[in-house]
Formats: C-alpha cells, sequence, structure tokens
C-alpha cells in the first residue's frame, strides 16, 4: 500500500513538473495543478490559496468551487480553517469541516456541499506562501499517507511559487521577491541609509523539487549526507581541547548528522517523488515552524543547530556556496540572519547599513555597528527569505523599520528624510569648532566614545573635545585567542597619538553579561545582565586586567592617562580595583619603565547602589562616568535587551532626572569631574536635560555631537531647569511635554 501511495505521489509530481515545464501564464499554470491534485487525490474540490499580503490570503485557484470566487475570496490570517492553517502552520484534517473551530461559511465558492476538508500550509523555510486545500463530499477524514502526499505536493508548490511559476495579475501573483514591503524592527543603531542588498549568506536556490529517478536522488542524499559527517568530524578534531561550548555546538551537529530520524524522513521524503535538495529544505522548513513555537530554549538552540546543519547539506548538493559569484554592490546594506563582529569588520567600512533577522540591541553586532556609526536595525523578521542580493533596501535607524523594494512614495519620502539630515550636518560643521556654550553661559564639554581605530578620524570632523569612553573590549572579542601584552600595548599608544592633545579615557574589559568572548567558558547565567560581568571578573581573575593595565601604562610612554573601571557596584570594588593599578605602576617602576605624567583613575556608575557610597568614594575617585544605558535598565528593572520593557520608561522621567541631579551634587560637593555616557547623551532633548541636571561633560557617538551642540547653544539652561522643577512639583511622570512645550515656545522645535 505504502508503495503504491509513493508511486501515486511520483506520478502527481512528474505530472506538476510537465505543467511547470509548459509555456503558459501562472494562472493556466495554478488551474491546471488543481485539476491534477483533485484527480489523483480522488476529492471533488482542490484549492490554492496565496498571500496577497502578509496578513490577507486569496483564493487564487479553484476545482470543485465556483469559478467566480476566484481573486475575490479573501481570508485574513487566522479567520476560516484556510487561515488557521496559514497562522498555525499546521495541518487541519476533518470530516465535518462546518462543526470545526473557527469554520467560516463563504456562499460566494458554493462549498457547502462539502463536509470532509483537509489543509496544508505551503511554505518555504518557514516562510509563509498560502495553503493547498481538498474537499470531498464524502465525510472522512484523509489518511496519514493522504496527508502526507498532500505536504509533499505543497513543498513542490512552495519552491514553484518561489521560482516564479505562478506569476500573473492581482497582488497575490505578482512575483515574489519583487512586491515593495516594510518590515518593522527594531533600532540597535540610529541612523538612515539607503542602498542595495548584500546578503550574508545567500539563500541557495532548488531549481529541481521533482526527482526523475528516486534511486538516483538516493544516493546523492547518502553521498551528501557523508560528506557532511566527515566535515563536521574534521571541524569536531579541529576544535578539540578548545572551547567547550563551541565543542557542545559541533557534538550536537554529529549527533544530527548522524540522526537515522532525520535521514529516514528524508529518505521517505525522496520515495514521494522530491528531489535530495527538495527533500532535505522540507525536513528544514518544518524544523524552523517548530523552532518558531518552541518556548523551550534549549529545543530552540538544538533546532537551529539542524537548520545551519541543513543549509551545510543543500549547500553540498546544490554546490552553492557563500561565494555565488555575486559582486558587492558599490552602496552595500548587509542582511544576515546574525554576525558576529569578526565577521562584520571584515567588511571594513564598505557598509551603509545592517539589518539582522536576530541579534539584540547590546550584541556584538551593534558595538561594531555604533563604532563604524552605520545604522543596524535587529528583530527584523523573514528578510532573509525576502530579501535578494541587488535588491533596493532602505534602513530606517531611529524609527527601526526597512524598506524593501520601496516604491515610489516610499522612495521620495525616505530621500526627503536623509536629504534633511545632510543639511543639518552642513549646519553642524559651521559650528564644528565652537563650544558647547548655553544662552546663560555654561559651558558643557562634549566628547565621543570609540572603540576601534577606525573611530579615531571623526575625533577631528566631529568637534568632539576628546574621547569620553574607549571600549576595550572590542579587541578581544573579534579574536579567537586572547591578545597579548605587548599588542594591546601598541594598540592603546597608537590610539593616544592619533588623540594628540585631546584626552582619551579607556574603560577596563567589559565583558560578560551580552559580550561574552569566544575563548571565555560561558557561565551559563539566569541573569547574565546581574551577574559576573565587568570588574567582578577583573577581581576574580585578576590575571587578564593586571595585563591590560600594564598594557595602558606602557602604552602612555609617560603621558597623562586616564583609566575607569566599569561596573563598580560598591567603593570596596572601586579600592580592590585601585590597588591592582598601584601595583602595576609599582611593577613598572621596578622595571625601569615610564609611567603616565598623570594617573586619573576612575569609576563607572552603571548601579544605583554606588550613587549611595560613602563620601570617601567620591573623594577618592578621580572622575566618575554615569553609564546610562545600564544605569536606566536596573533603575526601572527593565531588561533594555526585552522589547517588551525597554521603551516602557521614559529618560526623561521625573524620579530618574532626580536621581541624575542627585550624583551631579554629590560630586559637586567634592569637586569630582563627572560626565555622561551612553545612547541617551546623543538624543539633543535628553542632552539639554542632563546639562540642566547638573552634567558638565556628555560622551556619545561622533555623529550626535553635532545636534547635541546645535541645540545646548540655543538653550538657556537656567530656564530649562525651572521648567523640569516645575513640571516636578507639579507631579508629572515625566518632563518630556514639559519640555517640548518650552522649546516649541522659544523656536527651537
Amino acid at each position: 500500500m505504502v508503495e503504491r501511495t509513493h508511486s501515486e505521489s511520483r506520478k502527481l509530481l512528474g505530472r506538476l513538473r510537465d505543467a511547470m515545464a509548459e509555456d503558459s501564464a501562472g494562472q493556466a499554470r495554478l488551474d491546471k495543478i488543481t485539476r491534477l491534485i483533485a484527480s489523483s487525490m480522488g476529492t471533488e474540490v482542490c484549492s490554492i490559496y496565496l498571500f496577497r499580503d502578509p496578513e490577507t490570503l486569496e483564493l487564487c485557484a479553484t476545482e470543485g468551487l465556483k469559478a467566480g470566487a476566484v481573486h475575490q475570496t479573501r481570508l485574513r490570517m487566522g479567520e476560516g480553517l484556510v487561515g488557521r492553517v496559514a497562522k498555525s502552520s499546521d495541518v487541519v484534517n476533518t470530516a465535518d469541516a462546518p462543526a470545526e473551530r473557527g469554520f467560516r461559511f463563504m456562499p460566494e465558492t458554493g462549498e457547502e456541499i462539502y463536509a470532509s476538508f483537509c489543509g496544508v500550509p505551503i511554505q518555504r523555510l518557514g516562510e509563509k506562501l498560502g495553503v493547498l486545500v481538498v474537499q470531498s463530499k464524502e465525510a472522512r477524514n484523509f489518511s496519514s499517507d493522504e496527508v502526507y502526499a498532500l505536504e509533499v505536493v505543497a513543498m513542490v508548490l512552495a519552491e514553484m511559487t518561489e521560482l516564479g511559476a505562478f506569476v500573473g495579475e492581482g497582488a497575490a501573483l505578482s512575483p515574489l521577491h519583487q512586491q515593495p514591503i516594510s518590515i518593522p524592527g527594531g533600532t540597535a543603531q540610529e541612523g538612515a541609509a539607503e542602498g542595495h542588498v548584500w546578503l550574508h549568506e545567500p539563500r541557495v536556490v532548488v531549481a529541481n523539487p521533482i526527482a526523475e529517478d528516486p534511486e538516483v536522488e538516493l544516493k546523492r542524499l547518502k553521498d551528501a549526507i557523508e560528506t557532511l559527517r566527515v566535515g563536521v568530524d574534521g571541524m569536531l578534531a579541529g576544535a578539540a581541547g578548545g572551547d567547550k561550548e563551541q565543542l557542545q555546538v559541533l557534538e550536537a551537529y554529529r549527533m544530527f548528522a548522524n540522526s537515522k530520524g532525520w535521514l529516514r524522513r528524508m529518505e521517505q521524503d525522496i520515495a514521494q517523488g522530491l528531489s535530495a535538495e527538495a527533500a532535505v529544505e522540507k525536513e528544514q522548513s518544518i524544523a524552523r515552524t517548530r523552532m518558531s513555537k518552541a518556548n523551550d530554549a534549549y529545543l530552540r538552540d538544538r533546532l537551529h543547530d539542524l537548520d545551519d546543519l541543513s543549509n551545510r547539506l543543500l549547500r553540498i548538493l546544490t554546490g552553492q556556496g557563500k561565494d555565488t559569484g555575486a559582486e558587492m554592490p558599490d552602496d552595500p546594506i548587509l542582511v544576515a540572519r546574525n554576525i558576529g563582529p569578526a565577521e562584520l569588520l571584515e567588511y571594513d567600512r564598505k557598509l551603509k547599513g545592517i539589518v539582522l533577522e536576530e541579534g539584540s540591541v547590546g550584541s556584538h553586532a551593534a558595538i561594531v555597528a555604533r563604532a563604524l556609526a552605520i545604522p543596524l536595525v535587529i528583530h527584523v523578521k523573514r528578510i532573509t527569505t525576502e530579501a535578494l542580493n541587488g535588491d533596493h533596501i532602505m534602513v530606517d535607524g531611529d524609527q527601526g523599520i526597512v524598506h524593501l523594494r520601496p516604491d515610489d512614495s516610499v522612495s521620495t519620502a525616505f530621500r526627503d528624510k536623509i536629504a534633511m539630515r545632510a543639511n543639518a550636518q552642513e549646519r553642524y560643521a559651521s559650528i564644528r569648532d565652537k563650544p558647547a556654550e548655553s544662552l546663560d553661559g555654561r559651558r558643557i564639554k562634549l566628547q565621543m566614545n570609540a572603540g576601534l581605530m577606525a573611530d579615531l578620524p571623526s575625533l577631528a570632523g566631529s568637534g568632539a573635545e576628546g574621547v569620553g569612553l574607549f571600549r576595550t573590549e572590542l579587541q578581544f572579542l573579534i579574536r579567537n585567542q586572547m591578545p597579548k601584552r605587548t599588542e594591546l600595548a601598541e594598540l592603546y599608544a597608537h590610539v593616544m597619538d592619533q588623540a594628540g592633545d585631546k584626552q582619551v579615557v579607556f574603560r577596563t574589559l567589559d565583558i560578560g553579561s551580552d559580550k561574552v568572548l569566544p575563548y571565555m567558558a560561558p557561565q551559563d547565567e539566569p541573569n547574565p545582565a546581574l551577574g559576573w560581568r565587568a570588574i567582578r571578573v577583573g577581581l576574580d581573575k585578576p590575571g587578564v586586567l593586571r595585563m591590560q593595565l600594564q598594557a595602558l601604562l606602557r602604552a602612555a610612554k609617560g603621558r597623562p592617562l586616564k583609566v575607569m573601571f566599569p561596573f563598580i557596584a560598591q567603593y570596596d570594588e572601586f579600592k580592590a580595583a585601585r590597588a591592582e593599578m598601584d601595583k602595576a605602576v609599582a611593577r613598572e617602576l621596578r622595571l625601569g619603565h615610564a609611567i603616565p605624567s598623570q594617573l586619573d583613575v576612575g569609576s563607572m556608575l552603571e548601579t544605583p547602589s554606588l550613587a549611595f557610597a560613602p563620601q570617601k568614594f567620591f573623594e577618592e575617585v578621580s572622575f566618575i562616568s554615569i553609564g546610562g544605558n545600564d544605569l536606566k535598565q536596573f533603575f526601572f528593572a527593565a531588561d533594555r535587551e526585552n522589547e517588551r520593557v525597554r521603551r516602557r520608561y521614559d529618560t526623561l522621567n521625573v524620579s530618574f532626572l532626580t536621581f541624575i541631579e542627585g550624583i551631579a551634587n554629590r560630586c559637586r560637593s567634592t569637586d569630582t569631574p563627572l560626565s555622561f555616557c551612553g545612547e541617551d547623551a546623543g538624543r539633543p532633548i535628553e542632552a539639554i536635560c542632563f546639562a540642566a541636571m547638573g552634567i558638565p561633560t556628555l560622551s556619545m557617538r561622533p555623529a550626535s555631537i553635532g545636534p547635541v551642540k546645535s541645540l545646548i547653544r540655543r538653550t538657556n539652561l537656567v530656564e530649562l531647569k525651572e521648567v523640569i522643577v516645575d513640571a516636578r512639583e507639579r507631579g508629572e511622570q515625566s518632563v518630556r511635554p514639559a519640555v517640548m512645550e518650552y522649546l516649541r515656545q522659544q523656536g527651537r522645535d
């Protein structure tokens, strides 16, 4: 019986291949396919529904329902049994459709005479394309073999849709990857960029979904699996004795590569009539669907491993490697599921923007994107399946939206936005060498954040008065092994050389939380942002901290040096870290090396606890830099990686500004230099409010210095402070409305 089912399935797929080969329009192909499937399945009805937009299905072809319903009947995602199949990606198989949960009667189709219903999703690698439905007057459940055969046919329909076999008039039959689409995501680096797609990992295209000879396909699959296994074993041998987490991933790869169940399912797909590539992709699509539904992090990771392994197998079968021969466009926007810092830096400064399907606000990629000053949008669903190399794309890092193949109206509005930015930058250039002095005569010091040598040219061009934060961890993150002391000393010396007479504040290694070194054993902490990170790692494992401090002292070559320790939560931690610096200085003196002519040792204030440290701390520390990103998430107990809560609390919340004012007052009482460092420092409205509350120095990305300076020079900070205090006394939750109204009245909105 099974072989007969396989034989019938292969015959049907053979007819589909013939239909696809015919020189006919997309609608004619669809009509013929519905007739073939109905005939083969022995049903009165076969219908194909395709998406006309991400939320709407359209009846595009039918055998058995009323012809007038074609392109007229539409369902929203989740509406009716068809919409339920589309939303859940699960099969609906029922002998009594009207009695089924969610059934919706559509009188224009004439379907009231049909009792049984079987719908299967048409999808490719997690991308939902439509629904294939068969219906019958006889009240019966379709057998598991029949359902499986329909799933195989749906897989082929997905590939045919991908290859443009059903292109015709109307939105639902418009060519895939040619329709304009706007996809929301999350902002990880602000800015706007227009360019053309460059895929970090080009998609494998399966051009032959239907097998001519199952025996040949089975041999191709087994040969490819063997090649895959040898490759995984080679990777394991190469990683032996290395990073434990990497070994665990490779062990999972080997488990999947040797999985008899995975191979058996693909062999069954081939027996039904699929090619080896299509069989791999069918199982990969199922894995991606499960991945999207999995709540368990371990299961998601394992399904992700299987997904990656499937890609490797597809590249072996098709010979389509990462190098497809395509040329990178002159204005590349990088599109990827995710990317590491080393891979991103390999692109150097060629990229205009980055779009990631995954990623996070504090990821390594986000850190590098900020250093390269290019917009980055994360959590952009389906972008790797929607985009093709060379597609026109616009990235709005301010709003967190990506416009793929935008139409003229979107393009015009977006270019107007870029032009306004360019005009503003020209205005900012005219005040580059002028001080950030408010109308009431207060001078605010504006500095830039950096982390790469590539940042340093911005020091002169932006008008920054120095580097308020040089992130030293990037040099550790982009390597596969710990850098040597001599290498770090040379790098830090080069940074100071490039800065000339402007100060550079070096922050010691800030690792842990979302910044885990490739060669660092993962801690598997339940809440890493509150865990073993930054100075906690440095004090518990002082070898790396000492090596870095020695490198910084030697890099100074007798020049003044500023160093600050990250994530200090209490006075004792600062004393312990300062003691390590004193030991390093003493050691350099014993060795006869030059020490800095002036050594300032400061602290990041990123935890509320440090704001209430003993007065002795504020007297001893050389300077304090408020780490706004971390401080805000701890102050509001709102994880900045959690999209549900990270935007819930306003930086201009009265409580937060009052807290900032308290820190400024404590520092003023001990004459301790204070700065605010973080994304909010680079937002003009937030920046002037911090300045009004007593923050004398702000450190931000270079591109923000012009806008912030411009607004400071047009603002009376004494009046602004009165506006903030008045809003606070009225019991306002946020001062933002009052501040915006004040600026409007002053003509500075």
